[in-house]
């Protein structure tokens, strides 16, 4: 397989003033000296990283959580500076992930001078009702005001998260998020759909949730494409929507299979063909961090299962350039039983997933790689 040198850089802040009943993402209660701690053993394993890979030079960094901003502008700025440091300044893009109600202390000047340039808004929705049963502590009225600061310090690419099949959600207040956005220009979306996972308080009370039903739950997918596409909006993956040139290239490097390295507890990489992570425990960190080797999957089918994620799909010049030889002919002959379906697209350059097969993607992907 080919190797380039350039790496992303995940950074996970672990804290949160609270846990959401449907987060399943690690996270602790915010804790200010815990936080000054923290930082301090972040930035040592980023100077560690950076002398084992010294071969390597970022060209993406994402703060994600947690809720980041909650460690404050400085310590934030700091970070950066390390991973600048460490492994260069090749191009970077960096992103980080903010809680609209808890970012007036943050001065976002100061972060784009350090070279902050993209800010990923956890709106999830502008209905005030749906913002209380998703347990959020924010109002329609943070995002207006969150949205304000983030322009007025010179922020250009916002992206915002927005979640679909939540309690007393419906087609007229699903259109009043999307159109709020539409309205202000906000270069990316995430649309997802709420999942029930294991180990969160909505887990626990599955039973009493009053969610839409599995078809209005797409009929609001579909829906969803349908604006956001009328809106000038491109889809290049399951859940992201983006303006021209305003995609996280951050995270396509899940997608395409590049490198990446996760700091922080519960943090994930993928080095040298290896996959490794960070123990789920703050504690953990700060005294004796704990490495853990991951099992790789087929790295071919791997590919395959995240490429088909993407609007581009699997594209038969990349995987062989990715790989050195041509894609074997079974996915083919495998994908083309739904050729005649309403769900995939094959034809001479690849194999990509209608917005009607992105709902079914995890039934096709199966059956095109096993």
């Amino acid at each position: 397989m080919n190797k380039k040198n350039n790496v992303g850089i995940y950074i996970h802040i672990p804290f949160c003033n609270g846990k959401c009943p449907y987060c399943n993402f690690y996270s602790v209660n915010f804790d200010y000296h815990m936080a000054a701690q923290y930082v301090t053993k972040l930035c040592d394993a980023v100077s560690i990283w950076g002398e084992k890979l010294n071969d390597k030079s970022a060209d993406t960094i994402y703060f994600g959580g947690g809720t980041p901003n909650l460690i404050g502008h400085d310590n934030i700025i700091k970070i950066i500076n390390v991973v600048k440091k460490n492994f260069g300044q090749h191009q970077l893009e960096i992103s980080m992930e903010i809680n609209p109600c808890s970012c007036e202390n943050i001065d976002f000047k100061l972060l784009r001078e350090a070279g902050l340039n993209r800010v990923s808004v956890g709106a999830q929705s502008i209905n005030d009702n749906e913002l209380f049963l998703l347990g959020r502590t924010h109002t329609f009225r943070d995002v207006q005001k969150c949205l304000y600061t983030l322009k007025s310090s010179g922020i250009n690419n916002i992206s915002f998260d927005l979640m679909l099949g939540v309690q007393e959600q419906n087609s007229e207040s699903l259109n009043r998020s999307l159109n709020f956005c539409i309205h202000n220009n906000i270069d990316h979306i995430s649309a997802y759909m709420l999942k029930i996972e294991k180990g969160t308080h909505y887990y626990k009370i599955r039973k009493k949730l009053s969610v839409p039903c599995e078809n209005e739950e797409a009929d609001m997918y579909l829906e969803t494409n349908k604006i956001l596409k009328s809106a000038g909006y491109t889809q290049y993956e399951i859940s992201n929507f983006c303006f021209d040139n305003k995609k996280c290239h951050h995270n396509l490097k899940y997608w395409n299979l590049d490198e990446y390295l996760g700091l922080g507890p519960s943090a994930h990489s993928f080095i040298n063909n290896k996959r490794f992570y960070y123990s789920s425990s703050v504690t953990d960190f700060l005294n004796k961090p704990q490495i853990l080797p991951e099992p790789c999957a087929n790295q071919e089918q791997e590919y395959i299962m995240l490429r088909l994620r993407l609007n581009e799909g699997l594209v038969y010049d990349q995987f062989e350039e990715k790989f050195g030889y041509s894609i074997p002919q079974a996915y083919i002959f495998n994908a083309q039983k739904y050729v005649k379906t309403a769900f995939l697209i094959l034809d001479k350059s690849g194999i990509r997933l209608t917005p009607a097969g992105f709902l079914v993607s995890n039934k096709i992907i199966s059956d095109i790689i096993y």
